[in-house]
């Protein structure tokens, strides 16, 4: 298994609505995705695009916003009611020898792999195993998906 690059950082937010007007207009923003629900996950999901000088697809910030009560990040909210870091997201080639890796190392898989935002498989893994750190382990999107 080999780390790939950082693809997102999840923010969980009590409003999608919100939180890109704070990145278009405080941080300069200028490629947010249109926000979409995932009734599945509980979610609803939006990207801002990070700028890159080569070319290449920068790391975004994926903005979250639970659905309903029982979404799996209204405990978060919860907590922490203005939002904030939720995950961080790195890529692998193959999910498949990802997850056998991680288990082998003994760590906490949460849940079955699924298909995440990007519509490539995903797996997230325990803060406790991961410095404290909900960590998302997501296929490399293939060709157009970002």
């Amino acid at each position: 298994m080999k780390l790939g690059r950082l693809n997102h950082i999840g923010v969980a937010t009590p409003s999608i609505a919100e939180s890109i007007a704070y990145y278009r207009d405080t941080m300069g923003a200028t490629a947010i995705t249109e926000p979409f629900a995932m009734p599945e996950q509980g979610v609803k999901v939006c990207f801002v695009d990070t700028p890159t000088d080569s070319g290449l697809n920068g790391t975004q910030i994926e903005l979250i916003e639970p659905l309903d009560d029982g979404s799996p990040i209204h405990g978060f909210l919860a907590k922490n009611p203005l939002g904030g870091q939720h995950h961080v997201c790195f890529e692998v080639e193959d999910i498949g020898k990802a997850r056998e890796w991680f288990e082998g190392k003994g760590k906490r898989i949460l849940g079955p792999t699924r298909i995440g935002a990007h519509g490539t498989p995903i797996f997230f893994l325990h803060p406790k195993d991961m410095m404290g750190q909900l960590t998302e382990i997501m296929e490399t999107p293939k060709g157009a998906a970002h």
